[in-house]
């Protein structure tokens, strides 16, 4: 990586994070407030799926070339069992997603007020009839799917530039099929982030679903690395670059 110190970089996932939390999961409070609580239709999700979308492709841009921009403790997870970041600073960057999360799900409170949390601040849950099963699989399959692009977006041999941009239509796109299952958060980082805040503010918050999440997330990340070495075999990047950071 650059000669950016470890608290900089440090510092740029915990306000990546937050912006992702702030504007992605913003979103499905504010849109449920401007609703006036009612269910969401397609025209909703497509515009809940922009909001993330949006906030992805800027903050690799933006904060790329300071950290990686990993803002997903799943992609840190990936990078490290694929030795493109190295495995001694993982915690720290998951430490951080985490920190960024809950602020920015305090924020969302912050902006909108009390009626955010009260209308579920974007927690993300099982939908209506949806099992541990089934739930499992929606978040494995959207995180394997947002991962992998990843992996391969940045890679050395990829156009140069448009990683940003790939990883961003991606979110978008997954989440759309993702989102009636779970609420398609596919980031460990973004389950357990509103879901602090909620229980700050009192309100009911079913973390018996956070183990799915986290299960079906993380090793969503471990199944794309593998997938990624297999698809490209023959490269081995150093374990001090951060290939995101190359491709913002």
């Amino acid at each position: 990586m650059n000669g950016l110190r470890t608290p900089q970089k440090l510092a740029a996932e915990v306000l990546g994070t937050a912006f992702l939390v702030f504007i992605g999961v913003g979103s499905v409070p504010a849109t449920l407030i401007v609703n006036g609580s009612a269910p969401f239709t397609m025209a909703d999700l497509g515009m809940i799926s922009l909001a993330f979308a949006t906030v992805v492709v800027a903050t690799v841009y933006a904060f790329g070339h300071v950290s990686g921009n990993h803002i997903n403790p799943a992609v840190t997870l990936a990078l490290a069992v694929t030795r493109q970041f190295p495995w001694r600073s993982v915690p720290a960057y998951l430490a951080a997603q985490l920190l960024g999360a809950v602020i920015g799900a305090f924020a969302i409170v912050g902006v909108l007020g009390r009626r955010a949390s009260q209308v579920g601040l974007g927690v993300a849950a099982y939908g209506h009839g949806v099992g541990s099963g089934q739930a499992f699989i929606a978040e494995f399959v959207g995180t394997f799917i947002l991962v992998l692009t990843v992996l391969l977006a940045v890679h050395r041999a990829a156009p140069a530039g448009f990683a940003g941009v790939a990883i961003g239509l991606v979110v978008f796109a997954a989440i759309i099929p993702v989102a009636p299952a779970t609420g398609a958060s596919i980031n460990p980082a973004r389950t357990l982030g509103p879901m602090i805040v909620q229980q700050f503010y009192g309100e009911q918050v079913s973390w018996g679903q956070a183990p799915v999440y986290l299960a079906a997330e993380f090793l969503a990340g471990v199944a794309a690395a593998v997938v990624a070495r297999l698809l490209i075999p023959s490269e081995t990047e150093a374990a001090d670059r951060d290939p995101v950071e190359a491709a913002a």
